[in-house]
C-alpha cells in the first residue's frame, strides 16, 4: 500500500478549526456521525481485577455490567449519540479467539439491541493490544518466545470480523529510545526514537491495520504516541513537580505529532485516539477527525490543559475508568455523564453559533498554565503543522521542524511575557533549540549517526526497524 504524505495544510487558516467539524466527517456503526456538526462523547473503561480469569467472566464484565450500564445511562440521560471505547488488556491480545472474540461480539450485540429499540447512534472503538517487546522483536519471526507481532495483527483480524466500528491502536515503536531521551533529556534521542524510529514502525503496522478494516468494511481510526509522548508529559507533571523541565515534554509532543501522522498517510481516516493529545495538529494538517481527553478524563490522569484540548475536538473522552460502585452508580455510568454533559454543552453552543467562542474560551482557560497547551492551542497547532507540511516527504526533517517550532513559539511568547518560564525551563528550550539546530540536514546521516550514538541503549536492536 502506497504511503501517500501530507505536503500541504487540509484547513485554509486554524479558525477554520472547531469542535464537533472536521474536514473529512465519517458515518459507521449504528447511525453514528462523527466530525458531521456534533461531538459525541466516547467512553472508556477498563475490567476489575479478577475479571479476567476466564472468556466466560471476561466477557459478562465487558458485555452484562460495563456495556448494560453505559447504555441504560445514556438513554437514561437522552444523549443522543455515543461511541464506546474498549482498550483490551492483556489477555485478549494474547489469545484474541478466546478472550476477545466472545467480548467484541457480545459488546456489540447489545448496542444493536438498544439502538433497535431506542434509537440512539451507536459505535465502538477496539483499540487493540501492542504487547511486542522490543528485546524480543517487534516484526514477525523475530519473538520466538510469545510471537507477540503476530498476536498483534491477528487481534484487529478478531475485532474487525466480531463487531467493532473503528480499529486503534497504541504503537509501542520506538519506546525502548524515548524512554532513555526522556530519563536523559536528550531531545536527539527522542527525535531518533520517536520522530524516526517510531514513524518506520508506523509505516509497518498501519498499512495492514487498514487492509483489515477494508476488507471488514469498517473505520481504521488512528493511533497515538501514549507510550511516549504521554510518559514525557507525566514526567513533566505540574507545578509541584520537577522530573524533567516542561519545556521538553512540550517539544517531544510536537516532534510526536509527525510520527502519529504515518497512521493518515497510511490510509487510516480518524478519528485518531483520545490519548493523543497531539489530536489538535493532526487535524489541522489532515481535516480528519479527532477524538480528544482532558478534564473529562481525571478518573485516569491530570493534565494542564483539561479545557483548552476540547477546543477542535469531534469525539470527548474520559480516558479510561475501571469498573467499580460511585454513589452516583456504576463509575462508567458517572463517567460518561460527566463526558456526555461537557458533550451537549459543545452542541448547544453550535447550534446557537456560539461554538468558536466556546472554542476560545476553553483555549484562553489553559493557554499559559503550560507550555505543552500553549504549543496545542489551535492556532499554534496550526502553525506546527504548517512546519510538519514545509518537510512532509521526509520523517526526519519534518520531525526535527515541529520541534523547532515549538521551541520557537514558546520562546517568543515567553520575550512577549505570556508564557512564564523559570531559568531551568529556558535553560532547557535553548539547549532544545541548540541541539536540533546543530543536527545534519540529510536523514540518512542523521541516522548514520543515532546507530553509533544509541547502540548501547539498552533493548534497541535497529533490525526492529528493518534497519
Amino acid at each position: 500500500m502506497a504511503i501517500k504524505r501530507f505536503t500541504k495544510m487540509e484547513y485554509k487558516s486554524a479558525d477554520d478549526m472547531v469542535f464537533g467539524e472536521a474536514k473529512y466527517p465519517l458515518t459507521y456503526g449504528l447511525g453514528q456521525k462523527i466530525g458531521a456538526g456534533t461531538v459525541v462523547p466516547e467512553i472508556n473503561f477498563a475490567p476489575r481485577p479478577g475479571a479476567e480469569k476466564n472468556p466466560a467472566t471476561l466477557t459478562r464484565e465487558y458485555v452484562d455490567y460495563i456495556t448494560k450500564d453505559i447504555l441504560d445511562r445514556a438513554v437514561t440521560l437522552g444523549f443522543p449519540a455515543v461511541q464506546l471505547e474498549n482498550e483490551w488488556i492483556h489477555q485478549m491480545g494474547n489469545d484474541p479467539e478466546k478472550f476477545a472474540k466472545p467480548v467484541v461480539a457480545g459488546q456489540k450485540a447489545l448496542m444493536q439491541k438498544y439502538h433497535d429499540e431506542y434509537g440512539i447512534a451507536l459505535s465502538i472503538r477496539h483499540t487493540c493490544a501492542d504487547p511486542r517487546l522490543a528485546e524480543k522483536g517487534l516484526r514477525p519471526g523475530m519473538d520466538k518466545t510469545h510471537m507477540y507481532p503476530e498476536k498483534t495483527i491477528e487481534s484487529f483480524e478478531v475485532a474487525a470480523e466480531n463487531g467493532a466500528d473503528v480499529l486503534s491502536v497504541e504503537t509501542m515503536g520506538g519506546k525502548e529510545v524515548s524512554d532513555y531521551a526522556i530519563l536523559h533529556q536528550d531531545i536527539k534521542g527522542w527525535l531518533f526514537g520517536i520522530g524516526y524510529l517510531g514513524s518506520m514502525d508506523m509505516e509497518w503496522i498501519w498499512p495492514q491495520i487498514v487492509e483489515v478494516a477494508k476488507k471488514n468494511k469498517i473505520i481504521a481510526g488512528g493511533d497515538t504516541n501514549c507510550a511516549g509522548a504521554n510518559t514525557s508529559m507525566f514526567m513533566a507533571g505540574g507545578y509541584l513537580d520537577k522530573d524533567i523541565p516542561r519545556t521538553f515534554s512540550a517539544v517531544t509532543r510536537c516532534i510526536a505529532s509527525a510520527r502519529t501522522l504515518v497512521a493518515y498517510e497510511c490510509g487510516a481516516t480518524g478519528p485518531d485516539k483520545d490519548c493523543g493529545y497531539e489530536g489538535p495538529i493532526l487535524k489541522s494538517i489532515s481535516g480528519k477527525p479527532s477524538a480528544q481527553e482532558g478534564k473529562g478524563a481525571q478518573d485516569a490522569h491530570a493534565d494542564l490543559m483539561g479545557n483548552l484540548i476540547a477546543q477542535v475536538c469531534d469525539l470527548w473522552s474520559n480516558e479510561s475508568v475501571e469498573y467499580h460502585p460511585e454513589f452516583g452508580g456504576s463509575s462508567v455510568a458517572c463517567w460518561l455523564g460527566v463526558i456526555g454533559y461537557e458533550a451537549a454543552l459543545m452542541n448547544t453552543a453550535k447550534q446557537l453559533k456560539q461554538d468558536k467562542l466556546l472554542r476560545d474560551l476553553y483555549a484562553a482557560t489553559d493557554s499559559y498554565r503550560s507550555p505543552e497547551g500553549f504549543c496545542l492551542r489551535y492556532d499554534n497547532a496550526y502553525k506546527i503543522g504548517q512546519a510538519i507540511v514545509e518537510e512532509g516527504n521526509d520523517i526526519y526533517l519534518r520531525s526535527r521542524a515541529a520541534g523547532l517550532k515549538a521551541a520557537e513559539l514558546i520562546a517568543e511568547s515567553n520575550a512577549k511575557g505570556g508564557l512564564k518560564l523559570s531559568k531551568h525551563e529556558k535553560d532547557m528550550l535553548n539547549k532544545i533549540t541548540t541541539d536540533l539546530k546543530a543536527l545534519p540536514d540529510s536523514a540518512s546521516k542523521f541516522e548514520e549517526q543515532c546507530l553509533k550514538e544509541y547502540k548501547n541503549v539498552p533493548m534497541f536492536n535497529p533490525k526492529n526497524y528493518g534497519l
